[in-house]
């Protein structure tokens, strides 16, 4: 089926809906790692929590929910608060970056290609410091969500930007083309 300009429609639900989700899984991950955070204030929560463990002695829940615990207890109030800041501004950020892109905003590509790409360093140095299967996936699925948004944005770029020669009039559907909203103050008094 083509759309009224003369060009395919776009899928109903393709990559960038896909990255969307992505985005939007970490937005609520981020807010259960909130979640669990304020809960963790709870002092019988912790007993509970620490009772369970002991429950487990050589299990893999055992070793996590203990360092977990360890590592929580150890931090200063100051540094949940800034903790606390920083998972909410994350997971602002990936709500705009993911709604932009379920919503196909070009905005949005830049924004998401921009800002994974800026991490993509940091998710190296982690990785090569400590290695492990998640952190590579992570590594690959952002480097490759950076490919392809920069391949579709310079893409829908370029098919969007007709050049023409001068005195020459772009093809039909182009952006100058005669419709009505794109004259310029000039194509008006030429009527």
């Amino acid at each position: 089926m083509i759309a009224p300009d003369g060009q395919a429609p776009a899928p109903r639900f393709g990559m960038l809906r896909t990255i969307a989700l992505y985005k939007l899984l970490k937005v609520l991950l981020l807010l259960l790692a909130a979640y669990g955070e304020l809960r963790l204030h709870d002092a019988s929560l912790s007993a509970k929590l620490v009772t369970w463990a002991e429950a487990r002695p050589s299990g893999l829940e055992h070793e996590a929910v203990t360092r977990i615990l360890e590592w929580f207890s150890g931090l200063s109030e100051s540094k949940i608060h800034a903790l606390r800041f920083v998972t909410f501004t994350y997971a602002a950020v990936f709500a705009v970056e993911g709604i932009g892109l379920w919503m196909q905003k070009r905005w949005a590509e830049w924004l998401t290609t921009i800002i994974t790409a800026s991490l993509i360093p940091l998710e190296i140095w982690e990785f090569f410091h400590r290695p492990n299967l998640g952190k590579a996936a992570v590594v690959i699925a952002n480097t490759a969500i950076v490919a392809y948004l920069f391949w579709h944005v310079r893409a829908r770029g370029q098919r969007k930007s007709v050049r023409c020669a001068p005195g020459e009039r772009p093809p039909d559907g182009a952006p100058g083309d005669g419709v009505a909203g794109d004259r310029t103050p000039t194509d008006r008094r030429s009527l």
